[in-house]
């Protein structure tokens, strides 16, 4: 496992709505990943929404009061991390000109000096700190689904590949149409289901054509639309953020394996009893 560059770092998380309220696990896991690096990791407690979904539907007044009450949960943060391309998309391309459109200059000010510090979770690890081995490991067969904002607006290229590279034990098929969008796009996919749902059919083809055992990205929103149709097929296939795929250990595989045997343990008894 690399150390990284910059020493150690106190770093907050930005867990976003979508992960906060769904999937808490991928919070978790940026935090171990964090900490296995020797960071300090905290969690401003009055951080809210970061108001892309207002500002993506239009409701952009709505929107507004979001920006000031991210500067003042994380002004004086080192690094913030957020496991969402998306929401650091919404930030670095919207709230710039939300904070001039308020005539604040002194919101202006701060925004622009919290913005480079602003971290998605993957290119934190590969942009600042340098680094590709984080020390996970995770035996399984796995494929990676590039999200359109990471993609296209953050441009993190081939940083979560390189990342999952370096995970021992891992089997990473490659993706065919790797940049193409899965048709989740938020609310675009309650709009255009039916578009969207034909793009999500092509992905899901894809997928499945590697034979993986789980597909993984950067957004758990694209992995829910991916796994609902997934699991509607009984594919058997998983989906699972990034993060949670770098958190795992060798010890974490062993734990899973002696509970398993346990579990086979306590039915054999079971049987035998029934059986006697």
């Amino acid at each position: 496992m690399e150390l990284g560059e910059g020493g150690h770092l106190r770093v907050a998380l930005f867990i976003t709505c979508y992960n906060d309220t769904l999937f808490p696990e991928t919070g978790k896991a940026v935090v171990r990943v964090l900490e296995r690096l020797g960071h300090t990791v905290e969690f401003p407690a009055g951080q809210t929404c970061c108001g892309q979904m207002h500002y993506n539907t239009g409701y952009q007044a709505l929107a507004a009061p979001l920006l000031p009450r991210f500067v003042e949960q994380f002004r004086e943060s080192e690094a913030v991390v957020v496991p969402s391309s998306s929401c650091v998309a919404m930030m670095r391309d919207h709230y710039p000109g939300m904070a001039r459109a308020s005539g604040d200059a002194k919101l202006l000010a701060e925004a622009e000096a919290l913005l480079p510090r602003v971290w998605e979770f993957s290119e934190f690890l590969t942009r600042r700190l340098g680094l590709a081995d984080v020390g996970a490991y995770y035996p399984h067969r796995v494929t990676y689904h590039a999200s359109c904002h990471g993609l296209r607006m953050l441009g993190l290229g081939d940083g979560p590949m390189r990342l999952l590279r370096a995970v021992r034990g891992i089997e990473l098929v490659e993706l065919a149409g790797l940049e193409q969008c899965c048709g989740f796009g938020g609310t675009f996919a309650v709009k255009n289901a039916e578009v969207s749902s034909a793009m999500l059919a092509e992905k899901v083809t894809a997928v499945l054509n590697t034979k993986a055992e789980v597909c993984t990205a950067c957004d758990n929103s694209c992995l829910m639309h991916v796994e609902g149709a997934l699991h509607r097929q009984r594919t058997g296939v998983r989906t699972l953020h990034l993060a949670e795929i770098l958190a795992s250990e060798e010890a974490d595989a062993l734990d899973r394996r002696q509970g398993s045997n346990v579990l086979v343990d306590v039915l054999g008894n079971v049987l035998g009893k029934e059986g006697a």
